[in-house]
């Protein structure tokens, strides 16, 4: 038999790597669904041709087709219409999805969605091929309200507060004060500037100094106050007064300046602490028209932002409509390996079972079913032990697995009991009213060793 490789860029995490995943997921719809936002699932594929209109990321598409798709009569290899891809994000298929399902739907849309997407990009740390994407948005039907943006926000922010993450800020800024900013220093080409100021974080202000002389045809001068605007960070709304300092004037930064402040605002008020207006956050996709966000980890910086987005004033448009919207998502596989990775985060137990049934012999495997039912009825996650071996090694399998509890059922009238591997401890119980203990009856997942000593202190 061949060697087996893993395949780069494709995770596959471990029984109890996938349970941190799982709360993560678990975690996103619960919070989700408490704001009333419902749960969608797009299929895996869109036209090809849909996919590369803007042409942005062509080389990272995968291609799906038959393996003998030259020799379909359908003629499915030579329609460019006819070739699927993979989808690279959820945002390309919502919007499909809106236009195609608009009668059926209600706007604003509430929208959820965890899904797996596809992108050919160069495998590295915290950056997979295949990976789980979460999505949260708002849609709307011709208009949007403003205080949208900060209400996303907000959900978003929630989510990751009940993620065993350690502080976490989110970092807001508007395109109309960015814009408004550029006009009133005489830069015209608005698209270039927030391009070389998006690749601050990855090349520099000496590189970004240069990008604006090249490709926004910046005067020096115009260049040095475009980044002093990028190095601007407040908690509140005195970010306003430094951005009249730098020269900024005229009604669209004055617009900027009330929208972003409203949204630090309600922010700030409904989840302290997390809001930071950062003048340097640009989002280089010319889809962006307001508020947009981006989300880092204290002490994880080197991760990036794990969650980003904004509002859109066009995710699609027919004829009739046009549907603006707000979303925010999260690089969901990528941020459970940094979870894992850095031992943030990891399962009270290996394994969902919280009690192993054992058998005393084959002939009574019957009465061991029937207690696991029981438990079961009342949702305490059992399993019925695979062979009827001496109890001592059916217990050290219950060990291995991580299991806390063995059950062993009674005959000739005794009393059923139940033992706890970790303390030895073994009592008489039924199974029609034993509880265990509140901390033992699912898996709990537990942040790093320094979060769990100071939430006890």
């Amino acid at each position: 038999m061949a060697k087996i490789a893993a395949l780069s860029g494709f995770p596959e995490w471990l029984p109890a790597e996938r349970l941190v995943e799982q709360h993560v997921i678990d975690v996103f719809r619960e919070v989700a669904e408490l704001h009333g936002f419902s749960g969608i699932e797009t299929r895996a594929v869109e036209p090809l041709e849909q996919m590369l209109r803007k042409g942005e990321i062509d080389k990272e598409v995968y291609v799906l087709r038959r393996l003998h798709a030259e020799d379909d009569a359908d003629g499915e290899s030579s329609d460019p219409s006819r070739t699927l891809g993979l989808h690279f994000d959820l945002t390309v298929p919502l919007a499909r999805y809106v236009l195609e399902h608009q009668n059926d739907l209600a706007f604003p849309l509430r929208r959820f969605q965890i899904q797996k997407v596809w992108r050919g990009e160069r495998p590295q740390d915290g950056r997979f091929r295949e990976f789980y994407q979460a999505d949260l948005d708002v849609i709307g039907q011709d208009t949007l309200p403003g205080h949208i943006e900060a209400e996303v926000a907000v959900v978003m922010a929630e989510i990751l507060d009940r993620l065993p993450l350690p502080a976490f800020t989110i970092h807001a800024n508007t395109r109309r004060l960015s814009e408004g900013f550029f006009r009133s220093l005489g830069l015209e080409d608005n698209a270039a500037v927030l391009r070389s100021l998006d690749k601050l974080p990855k090349i520099g202000a000496d590189a970004v100094r240069a990008l604006l002389r090249e490709e926004a045809g910046a005067s020096e001068e115009q260049a040095e106050a475009a980044l002093a605007f990028a190095s601007i960070r407040t908690r509140d709304a005195s970010f306003a007064d430094q951005v009249r300092a730098l020269g900024g004037n005229g009604e669209m930064v004055e617009q900027g300046i009330a929208e972003l402040t409203a949204v630090i605002e309600r922010v700030e008020a409904a989840v302290p602490g997390v809001v930071v207006a950062d003048l340097s956050i640009a989002r280089g996709l010319d889809y962006y028209t307001g508020t947009v966000f981006e989300t880092f980890v204290t002490g994880h910086e080197s991760l990036g932002s794990i969650c980003s987005g904004g509002r859109y004033d066009s995710l699609a448009s027919d004829n009739r409509h046009t549907y603006p919207g707000v979303g925010l998502s999260i690089g969901l596989s990528r941020l459970v390996s940094r979870l894992l990775s850095a031992g943030l985060a990891k399962p009270s137990r290996p394994v969902p079972t919280c009690v192993l049934v054992s058998v005393a012999d084959e002939q009574h495997r019957g009465a061991s079913d029937e207690a696991a039912r029981q438990l079961r009825r009342r949702g305490i996650a059992c399993e019925v032990a695979p062979t009827a071996a001496k109890f001592g090694k059916q217990i050290r399998y219950a060990d291995r697995r991580g299991i806390p509890f063995i059950w062993f059922p009674g005959t000739d009238g005794v009393a059923d009991e139940v033992k706890d591997i970790r303390s030895g401890e073994q009592v008489p119980a039924d199974a029609a009213t034993w509880e265990p203990p509140a901390e033992d009856r699912v898996v709990r997942i537990l942040g790093s060793e320094a979060e769990d000593s100071a939430a006890k202190d």
